[in-house]
């Protein structure tokens, strides 16, 4: 049994540094495979649209160069006539060479994937990169941001925000709510009531801040707060750590009344009082209910000296139906190219 050669003090601190530098050096060379792979791709597909249009390929020509370039690289994969036309496609959504050099080789070649297939206009793909950059999401939450159509979902809470919250907190606030918000993960039926939900959200706790957007961190459910030796219970508490504020949710099975914004700054007030700590900025509230009159909601929160926000939660909602006929999941792509690539090695 060989000796036990006693270690440095300092070994364990000197191992944990340098674990870090290797993953962080791992992952700077993954980004640069990947800002490489999707700059040769554009490339690639910008060759293929001037060549079509001076030349006139057709679909021939794209099988025969894929057929070339199998044989020429048989080690790299991603050269199927698939591909390539997703290659010929990319470069003609985005023409703008810094743009790509800059921005879009920043995500993965199936992020783009995504993009070509379920949107249609430069405006939305532009601004779900930036959501996916700024976020960090993976492929399979862009897709699920896309299919719930969240930019057109985003900053429509009916708020007071631009009166009581100071800018751009205010802007910040607003963008950070959404109407409607998409609960159909929760598997509840219409006639579901609060604890109900509630108790569901809890269970789907993941998936119900992925709803919610970034920044919101679970604290806690019915939470207790005393006031005037009487008790209250929250029904779901947050901290938003960009806004860097508690966020109070309450959550309503029918539509929306105006003594439900009383209630809510009831409790706002409580978390001020009680909870919030020397930088935390202003608790705001978040009430959602099962439908609202938008002008009945504006008349609530016109005089409301607390921030809140109100938007309607959809417990069954399923993708429009040309959505769910036209757009091949993001699944179906990846094992098409994947049997593209298959055949080539055959």
């Amino acid at each position: 049994m060989p000796d036990i050669v006693p270690l440095p003090v300092d070994y364990a601190a000197w191992l944990a540094e340098l674990k870090t530098r290797i993953h962080a050096a791992q992952q700077r060379a993954s980004l640069a495979v990947n800002r490489e792979l999707v700059l040769l791709y554009w490339q690639i597909g910008r060759d293929i649209l001037a060549r079509q249009d001076r030349e006139g390929w057709g679909a021939k020509v794209i099988e025969r160069l894929a057929q070339d370039l199998r044989s020429a690289f048989p080690d790299m994969k991603g050269f199927s006539p698939r591909n390539l036309k997703y290659m010929r496609a990319f470069a003609e959504a985005w023409p703008e060479t810094e743009f790509v050099q800059g921005v879009l080789a920043q995500l993965p070649w199936y992020h783009h994937l995504a993009l070509l297939d379920k949107l249609k206009t430069a405006e939305e793909r532009r601004w779900y990169v930036a959501k996916a950059l700024e976020n960090h999401w993976s492929r399979n939450v862009l897709v699920i941001q896309i299919e719930t159509r969240l930019m057109k979902r985003s900053g429509q809470a009916v708020t007071n925000f631009s009166q009581r919250l100071p800018a751009p907190l205010s802007d910040l606030a607003q963008e950070s709510l959404k109407d409607p918000y998409r609960l159909d993960f929760l598997g509840l039926g219409e006639e579901a009531q609060e604890r109900a939900i509630e108790d569901a959200i809890v269970q789907h706790i993941t998936r119900f801040l992925l709803e919610l957007g970034a920044g919101f961190a679970f604290v806690g459910r019915q939470v207790h707060i005393e006031v005037g030796g009487e008790d209250f219970f929250i029904d779901l508490l947050f901290y938003h750590l960009k806004l860097r504020c508690f966020v109070v949710v309450a959550l309503k099975a029918g539509a929306f009344k105006p003594e439900h914004a009383g209630q809510l700054s009831f409790y706002l007030s409580a978390v001020d009082a009680q909870m919030q700590a020397e930088h935390d900025g202003p608790t705001i509230g978040l009430l959602l209910c099962k439908s609202k009159n938008k002008v009945v909601a504006e008349y609530a929160l016109r005089d409301s000296s607390k921030p809140i926000g109100i938007a309607e939660y959809q417990l069954i909602a399923s993708l429009p139906a040309d959505l769910q006929t036209s757009l091949p999941s993001i699944e179906a792509i990846e094992q098409a190219l994947a049997s593209d690539i298959e055949e080539g090695e055959a």
